[in-house]
């Protein structure tokens, strides 16, 4: 028997995993198959001898899932792309190749996210087809620093073509438009240049200035007629062909001039500037796509590169990828945390500020936690290292962050397809207006003027950025507020919610409760009951268990020896103490077990009614009394309730406690909805129940319990200081704990989607807009006829307007 785990992409809910489930168990072969809704895994031991792991796959695929074995995810980096039609071409060789599930290019990192069946296709085979389409692809794991290096290199060199392009363009600019413009004026040109004195001078003049820039913008040429032969053509191609037909006639024109003695129009000015000013639109936009990535760079950085570490009881500093798992580090004030771990010297308070967002020092003693890159502010600590590499929590954060930004949301779907068709569209219109306008009676000059600004105007980059480079500032800028984003989908979805549901315990509350009273019946003494009820508890993990026991310990209590614990989901426990049968919950169990509540009944209700929880203790179906624990008010969950009440969104509580406790705390910070009395497994239910009100609905939690109803909300939303099940089963981890980032996270979706749409109508728009005009639809009504320089300046600056928009939302605050 073999077991593997596959990767599960398209459940909603628990009837989808009973599918997945069903569709499995049906193989013969397959033993046992188990699916975990909230990981999104499949586990199964099937017999290699009757099924594989392609026969599986069939199955689930046609039960409507996929399946995806854990080795089948890359990210793999793409060079060679200039456009959105590059991205698209990249995505269609990719997804082509048998095995392939899933191919996402994000133009703005340049990175592609390929899931794929390791048995079906390779990385290698991935990689080929990639540099067949005529793109360099590969899995190389590049350092920040090294990436910082090469992006800088790139950036100089497109400033350098720029400058070395524009001190050629200038002259030439103005040899060919000042004549016009200069005798309009009444001022006389040097005769040397005069067109009408010395024309195949003038000719010659103009040729010599346009060979150096067509030689700096050859890349253009290299790229573009490379993707135009491959059936595949991209923005290079449109900038290839429009800038090589004005050379070329202009070239033919020359050649009229020398063999002919005949005059010709000459275009060389329109392909010298036509290039200078794309490679300076290129440069704007690779420093505007920098800045984009700004937050993640941020976060690379923050970890320091060397640690001291004590090793045979002498300090030594070693670089940080050498420290491992139990090394002692030593920390001074002023110093970052090279890893994760627990302090076991010395005690200091921290500065976790650039991970939290939270800007109040947290005291640091022996035993409490420790997050790599954080500050030590005051105090020398020693600590053992837990987590080193890529299991510390800032490259954990980091790899989300990278993830979300590699991620597409739904919206960019309509771009993209656009993208796939755009390049040869815009061919086949230029030829087309082109010829129209020739037909029509104007000379080849005029048709030439059309072909080339139609070529030029045309902007598929603008389509490809509007929404990666928004995706990629709103997840980093979430991240610098402690709001983690998973994905583009989550950036989208969030904004759309109507309902909140906060899990009480550890969510609204501290998650910290104490006990505040302790209520004996029948003579029972107030220790004796608190002995049985922390001696029932003693091996419960529940917080309101934790309180009893911390309670008895403060006091010096001696627990009882326990056998047959027995939790009772939703209710309390049940136990063997000296031989008798004890009972610790909610009044549901003592009903449940018919035991008689006497006075205690009305008690109960009035400490309720104050916010706390009554636990009632029975012994051998005789009650002894209550003890009451309350948990206290997180002092931030009335302010992040009254902030989603402005936003419009309704806010429920949900929650074991019993409806007067319950109805208690949500009248302290104004919650709307109250479920109550509601068991661990019902959560997703009851979340199901206000999703089929039609409202959209975001779950808030931080436990195990939790994780399903995660899961089955629209968007899951996991406190940071909560359970690794929740934090994976979530769209969204809040590092800071505080509710209030739920209405930060909720603004920061909208705003991002604002910019987004924003992005998308303005590429849409400029394209919508520009084509026709550079088809000469404004002169057939009397109107100017477009000047291919001034298409080219349009195209150049409609990709920079769409980065400086997304780059606004850098200056995002929350509320």
């Amino acid at each position: 028997m073999v077991n593997k785990t596959f990767d599960i992409q398209g459940m909603t809910c628990a009837a989808c995993a009973r599918a997945v489930e069903r569709a499995s168990k049906k193989l013969d072969g397959v033993e046992e198959a188990n699916v975990n809704l909230a990981t999104e895994k499949l586990n199964i031991n099937f017999d290699e001898a009757k099924v594989s792991v392609n026969d599986i796959q069939n199955a689930i695929e046609k039960a409507g899932y996929k399946a995806l074995t854990e080795s089948t995810k890359k990210v793999l980096n793409i060079k060679g792309m200039t456009c959105a039609a590059c991205s698209r071409t990249v995505e269609r060789v990719t997804g082509k190749l048998d095995g392939v599930y899933e191919a996402n290019v994000n133009l703005a990192t340049e990175k592609l996210n390929v899931s794929f069946d390791a048995a079906k296709v390779s990385v290698l085979d991935i990689e080929k087809a990639i540099e067949k389409a005529g793109y360099k692809a590969s899995t190389e794991m590049v350092s920040t620093d090294e990436d910082k290096k090469e992006k800088e290199k790139g950036i100089n060199s497109l400033w350098r073509r720029f400058t070395i392009s524009a001190v050629f363009a200038v002259p030439l600019l103005v040899i060919a438009m000042g004549p016009m413009i200069l005798q309009a004026l009444g001022i006389m040109l040097p005769k040397a240049i005069d067109p009408m004195e010395h024309e195949k001078a003038y000719a010659i003049i103009e040729l010599i200035l346009v060979l150096p820039i067509i030689y700096e913008g050859r890349k253009f040429f290299q790229v573009g007629f490379k993707t135009l032969i491959k059936r595949s053509p991209n923005m290079d191609s449109l900038v290839a062909i429009g800038s090589s037909a004005a050379f070329l006639y202009s070239v033919f024109g020359v050649y009229q001039m020398f063999s002919k003695n005949t005059s010709a129009q000459l275009y060389f000015e329109s392909a010298g500037v036509i290039l200078t000013l794309i490679t300076l639109g290129k440069y704007m936009e690779a420093v505007s796509k920098g800045k984009t990535s700004e937050a993640i760079k941020k976060l690379m950085g923050l970890a320091p590169k060397t640690a001291k570490i004590i090793r045979e009881d002498k300090e030594i500093e070693i670089p940080i990828d050498e420290v491992k798992v139990g090394d002692i580090i030593v920390v001074r004030p002023g110093e970052k945390m090279p890893v994760d771990g627990k302090v076991v010297e010395g005690n200091t308070s921290v500065d976790e500020s650039m991970l939290t967002g939270e800007s109040i020092p947290v005291e640091k003693n022996i035993g409490s936690s420790i997050i790599g890159a954080s500050i030590n502010k005051n105090g020398s600590i020693k600590y053992e290292a837990t987590k080193v590499g890529r299991d510390t929590a800032l490259a954990q954060i980091i790899k989300l962050v990278e993830d979300a930004q590699g991620s597409k949301a739904p919206i960019a779907k309509l771009a993209d397809i656009i993208s796939g068709y755009f390049v040869p569209v815009v061919i086949t219109l230029a030829v087309i207006s082109s010829a129209a306008w020739y037909l029509s009676g104007k000379d080849i000059t005029f048709t030439l003027n059309i072909f080339i600004s139609v070529l030029v105007i045309a902007c598929p980059c603008a389509l490809g950025l509007a929404t990666p480079t928004a995706i990629m500032v709103g997840t980093g800028k979430g991240a610098e507020y402690g709001v983690l984003i998973k994905n583009g989908t989550a950036l989208e979805n969030t904004h759309k919610v109507e309902t909140v549901v906060f899990d009480k315990t550890g969510t609204i509350t501290e998650g910290k409760p104490k006990v505040t009273d302790i209520v004996a019946a029948g003579g029972t003494h107030d220790n004796y009951l608190l002995q049985i009820a922390a001696s029932a508890e003693k091996s419960s993990e529940h917080p309101l268990g934790e309180a009893i026991v911390k309670e008895a310990e403060e006091k010096n209590i001696e627990f009882l020896q326990v056998t047959n614990f027995k939790a009772v989901p939703g209710m309390g426990i049940e136990v063997n103490m000296a031989g008798k049968k004890v009972l610790l919950g909610n009044k549901k169990l003592m009903n449940e077990r018919n035991i008689f509540l006497a006075s205690l009944d009305e008690v109960s209700d009035k400490l309720a009614r104050e916010g706390k929880t009554p636990m009632y203790v029975a012994e051998d179906d005789k009650i002894l009394g209550i003890v009451v624990v309350a948990d206290t008010v997180k002092p931030s969950s009335k302010k992040a309730v009254e902030r989603l009440h402005k936003m419009g969104i309704e806010v429920a509580m949900i929650t074991g406690d019993n409806k007067r406790t319950a109805e208690a705390i949500a009248k302290q910070v104004g919650i709307d909805r109250v479920l109550a009395e509601v068991l661990p497994e019902d959560k997703a239910s009851e979340v199901k129940k206000i999703q089929a009100e039609g409202r959209r609905v975001a779950m808030v939690g931080d436990g195990i319990n939790d994780a399903p109803a995660l899961a089955e909300a629209d968007i899951g939303m996991a406190i940071g200081s909560g359970t690794d099940v929740a934090i994976e089963s979530a769209d969204i981890v809040l590092m800071r704990s505080d509710l209030i980032d739920v209405a930060t996270a909720i603004d920061l979706s909208k705003k991002t989607i604002k910019n987004i749409k924003e992005n998308l109508f303005w590429a849409f728009g400029y394209n919508t807009l520009g084509i026709p005009v550079a088809m000469g639809v404004l002169y057939l009504f009397h109107g100017p006829l477009l000047n291919p320089m001034i298409a080219a300046l349009a195209m150049s600056f409609s990709s920079v307007s769409v980065l400086t928009n997304a780059l606004r939302l850098k200056g995002f605050k929350p509320y």
